[in-house]
């Protein structure tokens, strides 16, 4: 199987080194390929000097559209598994074998590594613990499917996801529960497995604040409305 390490990275010099390495230390087989999202700092070098392909983007576009750029990537490149890894350190490499090990042995087509099912000791912030409660109440109700860590960005995904992620669809803001909404509405098989994550040790989050977290939080509401009034996109059967 080819697989790829997707990492979206913005600003992130202080962190993506050491990711990569711990990435590369625990994963010897894999390629990883860093989306430098218009980093104003030394972010892209460092990834390339530590050894990972590096795709800088010329604007910031966000999350959402770094990430996607991997999925388009990993498509054109024709690989059969991508892993989604955050570059601030927050995710275990140690913990991408797993993550690929379920994509294979249980036939699924997109494996969530999950903070809250009993592996370390995670807590999130008052505020953003409210929001991953209430994302974790919508996926449930959308789907019939109780996702525990429907906001978690650690993910393996196969070929149909991959295609289906590198596609119009996928949002270019904050791909969380609407895009778990929208693929299980095609019909795709999604699966969660314990994961050991962090709290970040540098740098800024994306949520940080109080404005962020609220305009996440609408823009992630109207996502999901739009996601549930749409129909449901054409999935390939095959891969």
């Amino acid at each position: 199987m080819k697989t790829l390490v997707v990492m979206p990275a913005y600003n992130e010099a202080a962190n993506i080194v050491s990711t990569i390495r711990r990435a590369r230390q625990n994963n010897p087989d894999v390629d990883i390929v860093v989306i430098d999202d218009g980093s104003m700092d030394e972010t892209g070098d460092l990834a390339v000097e530590a050894g990972a392909t590096v795709l800088p983007l010329p604007i910031n576009l966000g999350y959402g559209g770094a990430l996607q750029t991997g999925f388009i990537y990993a498509e054109a490149h024709g690989y059969d598994e991508v892993v989604q890894l955050d570059a601030d350190g927050q995710h275990e490499p140690a913990n991408i074998k797993d993550l690929l090990q379920a994509l294979r042995d249980d036939h699924a087509d997109i494996v969530i590594g999950s903070r809250f099912l009993g592996v370390g000791d995670y807590k999130a912030p008052p505020a953003r613990a409210m929001g991953m409660a209430l994302m974790r109440w919508l996926t449930q109700v959308s789907t019939g499917k109780r996702i525990s860590d429907p906001t978690s960005g650690f993910q393996a995904v196969n070929r149909k996801a991959i295609s289906l992620y590198a596609s119009e669809v996928y949002p270019s803001d904050y791909p969380d529960a609407d895009v778990l909404i929208m693929v299980q509405r095609a019909g795709l098989r999604v699966r969660e497995i314990p994961v050991q994550m962090y709290q970040r040790e540098a740098g800024v989050s994306m949520h940080s604040g109080i404005l962020k977290p609220a305009w996440y939080m609408f823009k992630m509401l109207m996502s999901i409305g739009l996601t549930m009034l749409r129909k449901p996109p054409a999935v390939s059967r095959s891969g």
